[in-house]
């Protein structure tokens, strides 16, 4: 047996209970429903990273940094490197102003032994590059050549590099000469620490330095407006520990050190990528 009035009486009744639920629940105050937590805020952007120009020096080229790229990009910093000439301060500093230029954003400037001296030069005058970092590098001032002074007081000297001069004739039939590291000498003056088979093709592939670079002054002292931090290389039988300190000092760079051989960036990547870290950190 069906009651069909008394069910549609039911269906009217619950009809107009939902309408009363749905009106109280449209006019009741904001504060009855924050039992919901609301969404967090979102945190603002971070900076960007600055990009990591590395600068190689004499006798060496980019591939050498090999380790420290992998490393730093792995931390999320994008890296360039310069293609060195090694032709003397005037065309050098060109090279490196032209990676500059092609970067946007702030940069982190690092240059190894003669590196020092073209980042000296290249970094002046450019707003973007937020530090410098030295690696067991010449750091001159304006007017000295990019060897710096020749009358700081060292205790231990070291013995004059064996340099090997070869005679070159450019294609304009300009004549000149390239400075190399003695084969049987770059290993226990440029990477003691690093295994011999690879130092030995280190020796086979370096690339010369001109021999107008001992001559040519430094135009420009970027450290004198620009922080900069030095990474010492305790066992450096190419530029005496001794110097790197003057360096160092006079440039009132954050300091740091490593047991390392000239070649740092080969036999100490970890010290090199931390130093370049803890700089990049500081501009932030």
């Amino acid at each position: 047996m069906t009651h069909p009035i008394p069910l549609r009486k039911a269906l009217l009744s619950l009809g107009a209970a939902a309408v009363v639920v749905a009106a109280v629940a449209m006019t009741a105050p904001v504060s009855a429903t924050t039992n919901v937590p609301a969404p967090a805020p979102v945190p603002a952007a971070r900076a960007a990273k600055p990009t990591v120009v590395l600068v190689h020096g004499a006798y060496a080229d980019a591939s050498g940094f090999g380790t420290v790229i992998a490393r730093l990009t792995r931390d999320g910093y994008p890296v360039r490197t310069v293609s060195n000439p090694l032709r003397g301060l005037p065309t050098d500093v060109a090279a490196a102003k032209d990676v500059l230029r092609d970067i946007k954003g702030p940069v982190v400037l690092v240059g190894h032994s003669y590196g020092g001296a073209v980042i000296t030069n290249a970094a002046a005058g450019d707003p973007d590059v937020k530090a410098l970092v030295y690696l067991a590098a010449l750091v001159p001032d304006v007017g000295e050549t990019a060897f710096g002074p020749t009358d700081v007081p060292i205790k231990h000297p070291l013995p004059p590099l064996p340099i090997v001069e070869v005679p070159t004739v450019a294609a304009d039939g300009t004549r000149g000469t390239d400075m190399y590291l003695a084969r049987d000498q770059f290993r226990p003056r440029f990477a003691n620490d690093v295994d011999p088979a690879t130092a030995a093709m280190l020796a086979v592939t370096q690339r010369p330095l001109s021999k107008a670079a001992e001559t040519q002054k430094s135009m420009a002292a970027a450290w004198r407006t620009i922080p900069s931090s030095y990474l010492i290389t305790k066992n450096d039988q190419g530029i005496p520990p001794e110097l790197q300190h003057f360096f160092a000092q006079r440039a009132k760079s954050h300091v740091e050190e490593a047991d390392s051989s000239h070649a740092v960036y080969l036999s100490h990547p970890d010290a090199v990528v931390k130093i370049i870290e803890d700089t990049a950190r500081r501009t932030r």
